[in-house]
This record gives structure tokens, C-alpha cells and sequence, in this order.
């Protein structure tokens, strides 16, 4: 078995506990995704899907039970000590690219590595030039990031997702912006890198042909797993 990357351990997530308008959006998720794993997590609108992935990314926190990143518990680390671990060890591309336009390209694709340490490496200017013409598009390096078509904008996200060489990558409907073949070349693109980098990898997706790719798929209902033949 590869190592295990991420581990949630009877997470339940209640927004606005102890009132009347409490609402228990999770309820006793228990996972691992581990290293080189291509996962999609699936699940109809209302289902759990967001409010799972931001507890797996570090941008929220379980109500009760215990997460896990290459090995260290998280509930109870601080803010600071969750941004840390999130800048380390986890990449995030969205539907929606947040590109910042006024920038280059490359720019963006370093600007997890600029907010965390000021000016980048040499290595890590040479590696985010490599992953641009993986994800295809080269010599656009200097281009205004706000030129580029819809498409190009999400290669780039990928490319600034993985320009940490992070541990684990979650996509939350990456492909649900993009026409069908585009769609189809950025989620070939996951594939690749998941093989490539070994990183372990989640995909929320509404399209049933693109989870049917997956060697893995969770389904979420009602804040529940309800098909998934990993789980604890």
C-alpha cells in the first residue's frame, strides 16, 4: 500500500452548532487518499462535496473528529499553523481560475512561492517554466495572464497548483467552466501529472466521464459516503 496522504477520521462538520439553526452538513466521513491515487468525489448539489473539500485543503476545520496530512493532525493547530501546512503540502485549482490578469504569466503560475519566501529560486523559476510547457504553453511566459482564453487560464491554475510539489491536489470542478474538448485536454492533463508527480489526487467533477476515468470514486449524499470501496 503507498503512503498514506490524507486521512479523515469520523469528521462531522455542523455549521451554526448549539442554535436553532444548526445545520449538519457532514456526518462521520472516514477516508485515506494516498500517494499516486486518482480519486473523484461525486455527489449531487447539496451533497457535502465543498464543505469536505475545504476540510481537506485546510480552509475550514471538523466540528468533531480528526484529519490528517502526511502523517500530522490537524485539528488543533491554529490558523497559522494550518496555513503552513496548506502552503507545503497542498495545491487547489478551481472552476474558476482567480488568475491575478495584470500579471504574467509565469507570474502567476510562482505566486504561491513568492507569498510564501519573496523571490524564487532559480530551481523553482526552472521548474514553473517546465510545468508551463507541460501543460502546454510555452513561450507565453511573459503574456498578460488576461489574454489567454478560458482554457489556457485553467492550464495555468494547474501549473501554479503543482509548482509547490505538493503532496496532495484537489480540484474542485476544474473542467465545469470549459467546453467539452477542453475539458477533456485539462483532465488529461491531471492524469498526466498524477502519474508523473506520484501526488495524491481528488477531482470533484459533475461529469460522469470524467469520473468514470478514475481508478477511485467517492460518492457523497446527504453528507454521507455512500459508495466508496476505500473507505474505513
Amino acid at each position: 500500500m503507498s503512503e498514506v496522504v490524507l486521512r479523515l477520521q469520523d469528521v462531522n462538520k455542523v455549521f451554526e452548532p448549539d442554535t436553532p439553526r444548526a445545520v449538519h452538513v457532514l456526518h462521520d466521513i472516514s477516508l485515506e487518499l494516498h500517494a499516486g491515487e486518482l480519486t473523484a468525489l461525486i455527489g449531487p448539489s447539496g451533497s457535502g462535496k465543498s464543505t469536505l473539500l475545504n476540510l481537506m485543503g485546510l480552509l475550514d476545520t471538523p466540528s468533531s473528529g480528526e484529519l490528517w496530512i502526511d502523517g500530522q493532525a490537524t485539528a488543533r493547530l491554529d490558523d497559522a499553523g494550518r496555513t503552513r501546512l496548506r502552503a507545503h503540502h497542498i495545491g487547489f485549482v478551481f472552476q474558476f481560475h482567480h488568475l491575478i490578469g495584470a500579471f504574467s504569466v509565469l507570474d502567476n503560475v510562482l505566486m504561491p512561492l513568492m507569498l510564501q519566501q519573496g523571490k524564487p529560486a532559480t530551481a523553482q523559476l526552472d521548474y514553473a517554466r517546465h510545468l508551463l510547457d507541460a501543460v502546454g504553453l510555452p513561450n507565453i511566459e511573459q503574456r498578460s495572464a488576461k489574454a489567454l482564453s478560458g482554457g489556457q487560464q485553467q492550464r495555468v491554475a494547474i501549473a501554479r497548483a503543482l509548482v509547490g510539489k505538493p503532496a496532495l491536489l484537489l480540484a474542485d470542478e476544474p473542467t465545469g467552466n470549459l467546453d467539452t474538448q477542453t475539458a477533456e485536454e485539462v483532465f488529461a492533463l491531471f492524469e498526466q501529472f498524477n502519474r508523473d508527480t506520484g501526488c495524491a489526487t481528488l477531482i470533484v467533477t459533475h461529469d460522469p466521464r470524467l469520473s468514470a476515468r478514475c481508478p477511485r470514486v467517492i460518492e457523497l449524499l446527504d453528507g454521507r459516503i455512500v459508495s466508496e470501496p476505500g473507505a474505513l
